[in-house]
């Protein structure tokens, strides 16, 4: 089949779908942002103009978003046009990412394709993450105006395909009972046989720190250190753990911006403000900010992690979650949805509630203290993560399935927990 895949910030979700259609014999065609730096695994790739809004975007209030999304999807419209009559590009599967509106106007174009949607998220007013931490959002109608505004173009990316798929559980709920039908689960998977326990694993840090497996390590991961993703809470927990734990060392991966929510006070970024807080209270000697970090040493530093912590809003689950139960990370984190579907507290790792600091000093505290204790956690994360996510036994071959033609309602393993 010819087969186009459209997002952003290609290859993202779709890393290693990609090449594996690819080498099924499928002509794999990518469309992507033309700032998009990313290498690309199809050898076919053209680009969009990013959109040039002409309005302004603070006058626009509730359609801000939509407006945003919509000039995307024209942009992107506008370069599948030009792949269709200047190349002749008709394909039979066009399958594009909901988050951005790439995937509103490509039906118009390609009105006999099989239309599919990556389905990551539904924002909502409750039980999701706008109004979860009250420290940074005030409960007001103007807020929840907003966040249902926000709904506009995922509706009309999801009346516009033929199915869909989601991957987890929870985030596929998060849409609205009239669209659930489309939505398939499916993760996007994790190379188990790479991510896999590594005795001998060391890393040196900037400072010339060497970290061995098996050393005293505490983890903690974010695309970007901000609040979505628990950081403020993690480092209110620190001074406390590294009272505790003298022989402690902490390494955080993560960047300076913004991925998801609120931006910092003007000038300062989330690492700032909340390091801040505690800097007079931490040995910053065993505090090793490391920021974005190339894959195989991110992978590194969860093999020598003792005690891993992730943290996070009901929102989209994190790939880093899985990659560290892979691992066989001891993991800690927020008894928060979707973390609930694949970590059961006291079998596969430890939860603890999101905003209880005192119950995560004295849960990392723990892991740090007595490694041992955890082993049979870390086996089972490690078993689980197998055999429901495995990239290539599970969850790819059901991806190229999904691809390449209608699947049954999803059937991928019970909920844990």
């Amino acid at each position: 089949m010819d087969i186009l895949l459209v997002h952003q910030n290609f290859p993202g979700q779709f890393l290693h779908l990609a090449p594996a259609l690819q080498a099924r014999g499928h002509r794999v065609v990518a469309l992507t942002d033309q700032h998009n730096e990313r290498p690309s695994p199809v050898s076919e790739n053209y680009r969009y103009r990013a959109p040039e809004y002409l309005v302004e975007l603070e006058k626009c209030r509730l359609g801000k978003t939509y407006t945003q999304m919509s000039e995307r999807g024209l942009m992107a419209a506008r370069a599948a046009r030009t792949l269709r009559d200047r190349h002749g590009f008709r394909p039979d599967v066009v399958f594009g990412h909901i988050g951005w509106g790439e995937s509103l106007y490509l039906r118009d174009i390609w009105p006999e394709a099989r239309h599919l949607i990556y389905a990551e998220y539904y924002y909502a007013t409750q039980g999701q993450d706008t109004g979860f931490d009250a420290e940074f959002t005030a409960p007001s109608f103007d807020r929840d105006a907003l966040t249902t505004a926000r709904q506009a173009h995922l509706a009309h990316a999801m009346a516009q395909v033929d199915a869909a798929l989601a991957p987890t559980f929870w985030q596929a709920g998060t849409f609205p009972p009239c669209f659930r039908g489309l939505i398939s689960v499916i993760h996007d998977g994790v190379d188990t046989a790479r991510l896999r326990p590594d005795p001998a694993a060391q890393v040196t840090l900037q400072d010339g720190t060497v970290l061995r497996a098996g050393d005293e390590v505490l983890t903690y991961v974010g695309r970007n250190l901000e609040p979505y993703r628990g950081y403020h809470i993690f480092m209110r927990a620190l001074p406390e753990i590294l009272a505790r734990r003298p022989n402690a060392q902490v390494v955080i991966i993560g960047a300076d911006g913004v991925s998801y929510g609120s931006n910092p006070p003007e000038g300062r970024t989330w690492k700032e403000v909340f390091l801040d807080e505690v800097a007079d209270r931490l040995d910053m000697s065993r505090v090793h900010f490391v920021g974005r970090l190339p894959y195989d040493q991110f992978v590194r530093v969860l093999q020598i992690s003792r005690v891993h912590a992730y943290l996070t809003y009901p929102f989209v689950l994190s790939w880093s979650l899985l990659e560290a139960m892979s691992i066989g990370a001891h993991v800690v984190a927020s008894r928060t949805a979707p973390v609930e579907e694949v970590i059961a507290h006291g079998e596969t790792g430890t939860l603890v509630d999101f905003f209880d600091v005192p119950g995560w000093a004295e849960a990392l505290s723990a892991g740090l203290a007595d490694p041992r204790a955890h082993d049979a956690l870390r086996a089972a994360a490690r078993e689980q993560t197998v055999a429901r996510y495995d990239l290539r036994t599970v969850t790819l071959p059901r991806l190229i399935e999904f691809v390449e033609g209608e699947t049954a309602s999803d059937t991928q393993g019970a909920r844990a927990g």
